[in-house]
């Protein structure tokens, strides 16, 4: 049986405020609530809130045989909570409906499974608790930031103890291979992978309106049509989008939301069901192996980090940023520490991109990059005030091996009081 695996990546940052070289030392607080405010409320209102509240008509319409996955970053959760607390309230009712998998994904949206390992296993750990906080269900499947994912970083997930990933079906890492089947990552045999069907994912997300696409216009009924007519041993089909296709790039008046809201009819109706990403890898075997020796990503052309770290401005921002990890883990200062994981958003980068800034209210590359130097360059100085970089990297070394023992000590502590504190406990009586 042919099946469906639709997934939606959420996210939106929060908004860098206009900050000026003579600010560097004075002001530390680095966000435009109002305009961050502005944007999410506007993409609560017209995007992400209809997109829910149809997807939960999908659930209703079709019994529960409609399945999906969302990928939500921990960053917009904060967002929600402070401008728009209707939307978690929403994505609780998808998460009592058990027909949703909350995916993992790093809290701040970033790229740093690319630039440091053990980050990128803190923000995974960060997010899923959060989801866990929040929703009730814990995330088992790894949807990175924008897709990113390599061999190397399916190894680091399966030594963490995941066992499915996801990534984009680039024509130079498939060649011949369909994108249609379950594969098993060159690094690890326990590592499953879904392969995002590019074709079909970005005639949703880019041509839907387009009056120029040759399948112009677009409905429910043809596209779950075309999807039956794809080989027969083709069963798994990945339709992954971002949530600001629907109502955003393409907008409620396109009927791109009655397009969805009919899908799991047409769909059902021509014998497709519906998986999500574990259910996918529970009972398809890998068809192959899928090796991907470089980062691979699913923007631009050529499907690798050079939208985001393809300059020398996004590699400045980018070198300098990482290379504080170690001390930034030394301070004490929370607000220190969040503002370190929030300043890696991936959007961020993108806005320094001379080709493709995304949606940006910057006049330029060069503008948006002066912009985030300045606010790193006091971001760092504050760093350099609790362990200046005059601390050579042995004794840094020395203390990071003094904490992680520290922190080792007291979880054996506090494993050894719960265990006796239980052995005190009467036992319950049969």
């Amino acid at each position: 049986m042919k099946n469906i695996c639709f997934c939606i990546q959420m996210h939106a940052p929060y908004r860098l405020k206009r900050y000026r070289f003579f600010e560097i030392g004075q002001d530390h607080y680095y966000y435009d609530d109002s305009e961050t405010e502005e944007r999410i409320s506007w993409l609560v209102e017209n995007s992400f809130m209809p997109l829910c509240q149809t997807l939960k008509e999908m659930i209703r319409l079709s019994k529960g045989k409609f399945h999906c996955a969302l990928a939500i970053s921990g960053s917009i959760l904060e967002v929600f909570e402070q401008f728009t607390p209707e939307m978690i309230d929403v994505l609780r009712e998808l998460a009592e409906s058990k027909c949703v998998e909350f995916l993992a994904t790093p809290y701040a949206y970033s790229l740093v499974a690319e630039y440091n390992e053990n980050d990128f296993r803190d923000q995974l750990e960060k997010q899923e608790k959060v989801i866990s906080d929040l929703f009730g269900v814990k995330p088992t499947t790894v949807c990175n930031a924008e897709l990113l994912y390599s061999d190397e970083i399916a190894f680091n997930l399966q030594k963490w103890g995941y066992k499915v990933a996801m990534t984009e079906g680039a024509k130079h890492v498939l060649s011949w291979k369909s994108p249609n089947y379950m594969y098993q990552s060159a690094a690890s045999a326990k590592m499953k992978v879904l392969v995002r069907n590019t074709a079909l994912s970005d005639e949703l997300a880019f041509h839907f309106s387009d009056p120029n696409w040759v399948n112009f216009p677009m409905d429910a009924e043809k596209y779950a049509k075309a999807l039956a007519a794809l080989p027969e041993d083709e069963e798994l089909v990945n339709i992954w989008l971002g949530a600001e296709t629907f109502g955003g790039r393409q907008r409620a008046e396109t009927g791109i939301f009655d397009f969805l809201k009919a899908l799991p009819y047409y769909a059902l109706e021509n014998g497709i069901g519906f998986v999500t990403p574990a259910e996918a890898a529970k009972k398809m075997p890998a068809k192959d192996v899928l090796s991907v020796p470089y980062p691979l990503t699913w923007a631009g052309e050529a499907k690798d980090l050079s939208i985001y770290a393809g300059n020398d401005l996004q590699q400045e921002a980018i070198n300098k940023l990482y290379n504080v990890a170690e001390r930034v883990h030394l301070c004490s200062d929370k607000r220190l520490k969040r503002d370190w994981l929030m300043l890696q958003d991936v959007n961020y980068l993108h806005f320094m991109n001379h080709i493709d800034q995304g949606a940006t209210n910057y006049e330029s590359a060069y503008d948006a990059f002066i912009n985030y130097m300045n606010i790193l360059s006091d971001f760092l100085q504050l760093v350099d005030e609790q362990y200046p970089t005059t601390i050579e990297n042995e004794e840094l070394n020395s203390l990071l091996k003094t904490i992680n023992g520290q922190e080792k000590e007291i979880a054996r502590l506090e494993k050894e009081l719960k265990e006796k504190k239980a052995a005190k406990e009467p036992k319950a009586k049969k």
